[in-house]
């Protein structure tokens, strides 16, 4: 059989893992899948740049949008990034021009995925996204293949290494959020601007790609409700341990009689949990199916071994001739989804307030939360300061988030509290 060609569009840190995987077992992948996997075309931004390894042996291309010329290739490995762009038009071209494509591109699938995924159909080819969510995880194989005889019923989990990172760090060092952001972009954890991991942003694309493939409806980014973890404190995560749990950024997608909830938000989950047990940069993504009932993910979520590791099951598949519905069902099939607004989610929560030390603030705050019907489960207050700011916690029994958002609003209003309440979802997982 001939070797499968393929053009590599990207040479930062997965762009090269893919290359140093496909050179360093290129008999092992032979062996796997009946034919030689070949590197024909390489592509990326500066041709100068070191980027310690030999690339003299690949044909060079200026523009990789050239790529879509090369009749002898068959696969585009989109390593470039962005949802928009440059990005985007490789991928549609490659797929207009009939040729297989491999992506890591979350933030392009979670857009743009259900346009590219019919032109993959009509034209006969794949559209493979395996390295798109939780790095070197196989969710998206577990999901549409291993889970595939069943209803899924939910898929929740750590879909961001970097604040899961984050949230390890202030919990067992006891520093703020910002100077521990410091460090996570000192040992490459964390980007320059981290805008996108830490505000929610990157864990949320992945989510939208998890709820098309999982329910089989049509990605949409816009009905996610995103909160990030920069607000999050360390006396935040200090008052949860002593509650009995730790704090998450977790992604959630349930399909319910209401329809499918989608967000993602820091949230309180026990500590004797399995998620809780997920810390610094892995990720761990649950699919909760109504035959195999839950099962659990764990794995490094970025990286240059991981993410390449997944680019390069996507090229095996389609060398070993699979082609499969990028999203689990043929397009014609996907469903424009019934979503659930984030303000409908019944869920338990933690609250803190800071408030002036005096009589009567307690009770006007239960006044306002009874107003709401939301029930208190517990109650902290540490100590008393007359006349000085203290924190109060309670975590509540289950009550509506719209009704919730009402009361803390209304809360904030009250002239004895001195910031902005402090909201944080609890999960029992």
């Amino acid at each position: 059989m001939n070797a499968l060609k393929i053009g590599i569009a990207g040479l930062g840190t997965v762009g090269i893992g893919v290359v140093k995987i496909i050179s360093q077992h290129s008999d092992l992948l032979e062996k796997r899948c009946g034919r030689k996997i070949e590197i024909c075309a390489i592509n990326a931004k500066s041709r100068k740049k070191d980027r310690g390894i030999d690339l003299s042996p690949y044909h060079w291309v200026n523009d990789c949008k050239d790529f879509v010329n090369i009749d002898e290739l068959d696969v585009v490995v989109e390593l470039i990034g962005g949802s928009e762009g440059v990005a985007k038009e490789l991928v549609k071209e490659s797929l207009l021009k009939g040729k297989h494509v491999v992506t890591a591109n979350k933030a392009l699938m979670a857009h743009h995925g259900v346009e590219l995924a019919a032109i993959a159909e009509e034209r006969g080819v794949s559209l493979r996204y395996e390295a798109a969510v939780a790095g070197g995880i196989p969710v998206i194989k577990a999901i549409d293949e291993g889970f595939a005889a069943n209803d899924i019923n939910a898929v929740y989990g750590i879909l961001n290494g970097t604040c899961n990172y984050i949230l390890t760090e202030m919990r067992e060092t006891g520093r703020d959020f910002s100077d521990v952001l410091k460090d996570a972009q000192n040992l490459g954890y964390a980007e320059a601007d981290p805008t996108f991991d830490v505000e929610g942003v990157d864990a949320a694309h992945k989510l939208a790609i998890l709820s098309g493939l999982s329910f089989g409806v049509k990605p949409d980014f816009e009905k996610l409700s995103i909160s990030g973890i920069s607000s999050v404190t360390s006396d935040d995560i200090k008052f949860a341990g002593e509650l009995g749990y730790k704090i998450k950024l977790l992604g959630i997608t349930r399909c319910s009689d209401k329809g499918i909830e989608q967000s993602v938000e820091p949230c309180l989950v026990p500590k004797n949990s399995a998620i809780a047990s997920v810390e610094g940069v892995f990720n761990a993504v649950y699919v909760d199916g109504d035959f195999v009932d839950k099962g659990l993910l764990v794995g490094r979520g970025a990286g240059e071994g991981p993410t390449a590791s997944s680019v390069v099951a996507d090229i095996i598949d389609i060398a070993r001739g699979f082609n499969k519905p990028t999203f689990g069902v043929p397009i014609k099939s996907l469903k424009d989804a019934l979503w659930v607004n984030g303000d409908d989610i019944i869920a338990c929560n933690y609250l803190r307030f800071v408030v002036i030390d005096q009589s009567g603030v307690i009770a006007d705050v239960a006044a306002i939360l009874k107003k709401y019907d939301i029930s208190v489960e517990s109650f902290i207050q540490r100590g008393r300061d007359p006349g000085q700011p203290v924190s109060i916690v309670m975590t509540t029994h289950e009550a509506k988030q719209g009704d919730l958002k009402k009361a803390v609003k209304e809360i904030s209003q009250i002239k004895e509290v001195k910031e902005t309440p402090h909201v944080i979802r609890i999960e029992h997982l």
